[in-house]
């Protein structure tokens, strides 16, 4: 064990699967501090009462956890009797979610329980069938901003995958593909393949690297290489179904097959889809293609003047982007998460009520080595270097047709600027900066609001204006960052909120339902939210008399007839929770449950 290892106060990757690579100690450790030091919420002593899902009396609750602990071993069924500890990132909990938008206790488990293979989650299953406990599963637990570990409906039964099932099972050098259990994260794959020095290969990683590859790609999360879309880049699933059984999708069903994580279509219907942001089945093994070095990279930011500014810079984003001469996910940031992303207090550089004055945030700006600005393009160009050139050349020309933009030279940028943030994990390295303006107020939470557009000048300016509107009435500071994909654009903004005070939360949900049903009317629908908002956001996809939903609903009663998996997972709720006000809306309230669940079998396994 080195000196690092046996001092460090943040958990490493050779001691735990959910730890931090030894190379990114130190910045772990720092990020840490800063968290800790703007922290003014005080974890509970003592035991708390625990919370039992409605429909189960106590002492059937008892019995059913006994079972299950003779099960899987009492050391793999933890009751969750304690007091509730937000943590952070790299040390997060698996009972709740640490940066709660309603009350602690409205989201939160009653046990959590830890299979070692699939064969053990089957068993899970057939448990909570057998007793009508709702189950909960997690990857890692890492959702950050969208719910984390806590289970949609109170009182439910986390199931953790990741701490006992974390296996690499392959890494093949020959087709570029990998197959991986969900308690794998991107730093763990990113550091097997270069300790078994495959230099060949690149992975595809999130703006963090802690959370699970598995839970990511299903949440249909993106990265920033030209692998970015990772749902587009995964190949076969295995999948324990609410009823026990398990399935492998695409190649998989056929046995003995060599092409399962290399064609993931197979023959018949295309069933993996149902899976992705579902409550339809348990995934635990996935197969992700991996991206080949493309034999030199280039990382390049470009500042822009005016807020305005956007409209043009989308508009030519739009050609080079659908060309492949932009090839990775484009990223257009705000300035003031120029600021933010130093990690320090907003108080820094501001001290008044609402939100922050643009020219405040433009006077601190032109103080910092990139120097004022309204927006910065972040993005990477590869290949070897004449073909960097010629793209770079196009690149910098179109740019150029917007007044006052400008390139800024990476030799001018201090080592710890997040330019350089950005440049690794547009290679494929892992990194954890982004944490950083999560401490922009005290106990820093966040919450995202993430709609989808086309890539067009006027889309972009429409959803700036209407998400800086809100924010305004709410006293809120607005973090839009605009992600570009190869046809589509997300604006993602951040919310951050004091997770201590009920006032700061009450507005970053108010703001956030209010962007969300003002987004649909002009025809924005979001691609990912947090489970407070699951209902509402299912709700604006109500084409043809909520066609779609009533299709989920009916996926949902023929495959988990007692309603036992995530229900309200993605606003999809089984029979048994429907019409008894289990949805979370506009205008519920904020409390997460509803009123009672039927107490009927349905089926017999």
């Amino acid at each position: 064990m080195s000196s690092k290892e046996r001092s460090s106060t943040v958990p490493l990757l050779s001691q735990k699967h959910s730890g931090i690579p030894e190379n990114l100690l130190d910045k772990a450790e720092k990020a840490k501090v800063l968290i800790y030091e703007t922290r003014t919420k005080s974890p509970g002593t003592g035991q708390r009462l625990l919370v039992i899902p409605q429909g189960i009396e106590q002492a059937r609750f008892f019995q059913a956890i006994e079972e299950l602990g003779q099960t899987l071993g009492v050391e793999n069924v933890e009751v969750n009797d304690k007091p509730l500890v937000d943590g952070w990132y790299m040390e997060h909990p698996n009972t709740h979610d640490m940066m709660p938008i309603l009350d602690d206790e409205e989201l939160v488990a009653s046990a959590v329980v830890y299979p070692s293979d699939t064969e053990e989650v089957q068993k899970i299953v057939l448990w909570a069938n057998k007793y009508r406990v709702p189950i909960f599963p997690i990857s890692m637990g890492r959702n950050l901003g969208y719910g984390g570990a806590a289970p949609r409906v109170r009182g439910s039964v986390v199931i953790d995958l990741g701490k006992r099932m974390n296996r690499i099972l392959d890494i093949n050098p020959d087709d570029y593909t990998c197959l991986v259990e969900p308690g794998v994260s991107f730093y763990a794959l990113y550091e097997t393949i270069q300790a078994k020095g495959y230099k060949h290969m690149w992975i595809d990683t999130p703006d963090l690297g802690g959370g699970s590859v598995v839970g990511n790609t299903l949440d249909r999360g993106v990265g920033y290489t030209p692998y970015g879309d990772h749902w587009a880049c995964h190949s076969g699933l295995e999948v324990v179904l609410p009823t026990g059984e398990v399935i492998r999708t695409g190649m998989g069903a056929l046995p003995g097959n060599s092409t399962w994580q290399t064609f993931p279509y197979g023959f018949g219907p295309y069933s993996d889809g149902i899976f992705s942001q579902s409550n339809f089945g348990i995934v635990t093994k996935m197969g992700m293609t991996l991206m080949p070095n493309p034999g030199g990279y280039e990382s390049f930011m470009y500042a822009f003047e005016k807020d305005e500014d956007l409209e043009a810079l989308i508009e030519i984003i739009r050609p080079l982007r659908i060309g492949s001469i932009l090839e990775n996910v484009a990223q257009v940031r705000h300035v003031i998460q120029t600021l933010a992303v130093k990690g320090r207090l907003r108080t820094n550089y501001f001290t008044g009520d609402g939100a922050i004055p643009e020219e405040i945030v433009h006077e601190h700006a032109r103080k910092m080595p990139v120097g004022d600005h309204s927006w910065l393009y972040y993005g990477m160009s590869y290949g070897p270097e004449h073909i960097r050139k010629y793209k770079l050349d196009i690149i910098d020309k179109e740019f150029r047709k917007i007044p006052g933009a400008r390139r800024i030279d990476p030799k001018t940028l201090p080592e710890d600027e997040y330019f350089w943030s950005r440049d690794r994990i547009a290679a494929g390295v892992p990194d954890l900066v982004e944490l950083l303006w999560v401490n922009w107020v005290p106990n820093g939470s966040h919450v995202a609001f993430s709609p989808v557009s086309p890539i067009r000048g006027t889309d972009a300016m429409k959803l700036f204006n209407m998400g800086k509107r809100l924010h305004d009435k709410y006293g809120i500071d607005f973090f839009p960052a605009f992600c570009v994909g190869l046809r589509e654009m997300h604006l993602i903004v951040e919310i951050v909120f004091d997770k201590k005070d009920p006032k700061k939360r009450k507005a970053a949900n108010d703001c956030l339902r209010e962007l969300i049903d003002d987004a649909a009317k002009e025809g924005y629908g979001e691609y990912r939210t947090h489970l407070v908002l699951m209902d509402q956001v299912a709700g604006t996809y109500g084409w043809n008399d909520n066609a779609l939903k009533k299709f989920n609903e009916k996926l949902k009663d023929a495959l988990d007839p007692n309603g036992i998996l995530a229900p309200g997972k993605s606003g999809i709720w089984p029979a048994r929770y429907r019409k008894r006000g289990w949805e979370l809306t506009k205008t519920s309230g904020n409390r997460s449950e509803g009123n009672g669940v039927a107490s009927s079998a349905t089926t017999k396994l």
